[in-house]
């Protein structure tokens, strides 16, 4: 049944070859751009696909080649070829039923990341900016921009709430499994006695959304205006460029003044309300996986965390799938990928045993 399906992907994809090859097609830019996009997202399956066939017909092959062949050092050659043969053959088909999983379909898009300090005070602020600058980090080095949507700083350089923007391809694939509670256990500096505390912080990251996904009636938002607060420059607290939305049905509200123009802040406020709505109404749909917003991060108390960060050991340890690395100096820095890397592989495990793996090749 898998290799039917194969075939089927790999006829599909010789056709898109020649479509988007056609001029007629490529006169209209916006068929031509999704068509080579599912192009794109086929060529993969159908390479793997490809090199798996050789495998095997190598193998077959090899496998006749030794029922005929007398000739020991022939036959220990055949034999150590048909080995590394067979090796490839299983990880080739692994890979390719990884492949044929079911893609979420926000995978390619950019995320809003949502942070505040929970328990902690002005410590889980300090651990919320410390988070920022972990996420930050990791999107120079995949090449991802970031823009922040809003900002409330406190007193001492830490982030009550923080709301920013990661513009890049695969972005909500890869950060879509931090949201949640993180959890801190360290000396504050202001702790003259040594004592360790554990503060937190919650994270959300929401795919962006376009206009036509979610549609939002002007009727059902109240906007106000209001004078921004803090660092922002000559206009703080002189004009009313701060923006404050609130969307009636769900009383979801957000606000900005990150920008000086009130219609910038108002653009952004409503890119973050957009995906708010979006994120809340998938959750509706997936009720046995996350009945609410407020399930994908918790309350922020110190009981409930995804990941602890643990300073005096030098720790970090994810604690859905227990994995713990003690370079925690690196990962703040942004080094997460390993981490990803795990709870990727941990999601689509979960998703094979679900389908119940009857589909092989």
């Amino acid at each position: 049944m898998l290799l039917d399906k194969l075939a089927f992907i790999e006829n599909k994809y010789d056709e898109l070859s020649v479509k988007i090859s056609d001029p007629s097609i490529m006169a209209n830019q916006n068929e031509w751009r999704k068509l080579c996009k599912e192009h794109s997202d086929l060529e993969i399956v159908v390479t793997a696909y490809r090199e798996y066939r050789d495998v095997t017909e190598e193998l077959q092959s090899n496998k006749e080649m030794l029922n005929d062949e007398s000739d020991r050092e022939m036959r220990e050659m055949l034999n150590e070829e048909i080995s590394d043969l067979t090796k490839k053959e299983v990880e080739l088909a692994d890979k390719i039923q990884i492949l044929l999983l079911p893609k979420d379909p926000n995978d390619d898009k950019n995320v809003f990341v949502e942070i505040r300090g929970g328990a902690g005070g002005d410590e889980a602020a300090l651990f919320s900016y410390n988070l920022f600058r972990m996420y930050t980090r990791y999107a120079e080095t995949q090449r991802w921009t970031t823009e922040i949507m809003s900002l409330n700083e406190n007193d001492i350089g830490g982030f009550k709430e923080v709301v920013f923007m990661i513009k890049g391809n695969g972005a909500y694939s890869k950060l879509k499994y931090e949201s949640g509670v993180h959890r801190v256990q360290r000396v504050p500096e202001t702790e003259s006695s040594g004592r360790i505390h554990t503060s937190t912080a919650t994270v959300a990251v929401l795919p962006e959304v376009d206009d036509v996904e979610i549609k939002i009636e002007d009727k059902d938002l109240r906007i106000d205006t209001y004078r921004s607060s803090g660092n922002g420059g000559q206009c703080v607290n002189t004009t009313d460029s701060a923006v404050r939305i609130t969307h009636i049905p769900s009383g979801v509200v957000v606000a900005c003044q990150d920008e000086k123009s009130q219609l910038k802040n108002k653009e952004k406020a409503m890119k973050v309300l957009r995906s708010r709505l979006f994120d809340a109404a998938q959750a509706e749909r997936s009720a046995g996986i996350a009945e609410d917003r407020r399930s994908q991060v918790g309350s922020g108390d110190r009981s409930e965390r995804i990941r602890t960060y643990n300073y005096p050991q030098g720790r970090v340890t994810d604690h859905r799938i227990g994995l713990t690395l003690y370079k925690l100096e690196s990962y703040l820095s942004g080094d997460i990928q390993e981490v990803i890397n795990a709870l990727i592989t941990a999601d689509q495990a979960e998703k094979m045993k679900k389908m119940g793996n009857t589909d092989t090749i």
